[in-house]
């Protein structure tokens, strides 16, 4: 049974991924779901940075991938929506 989530990412991230998506004949729903499902199935990796789809997520990112220590506060999380309405 499919369910929905929202997600945020930057703007030409979600073009350039909407494309990859296409040119493999998937939506980018369905992208998004095999590669979490092909990270969740395989137990392999004990850090997302050891995920292999790094590559991928390379191709369509606008830069290096970088991650955030801890959870963002009310203000940052504020600002962060601001910027990407």
């Amino acid at each position: 049974m499919d369910a929905k989530v929202t997600l945020s990412f930057n703007r030409t991230i979600i073009e350039d991924a909407k494309e990859y998506a296409a040119s493999q004949g998937l939506s980018l729903s369905r992208l998004v779901e095999l590669l979490l499902q092909k990270v969740i199935t395989t137990g392999q990796h004990q850090h997302i940075e050891h995920i292999p789809i790094e590559d991928w997520v390379s191709m369509v990112a606008e830069g290096p991938a970088t991650y955030n220590a801890k959870p963002l506060g009310k203000k940052q999380k504020a600002a962060y929506y601001k910027r990407h309405k």
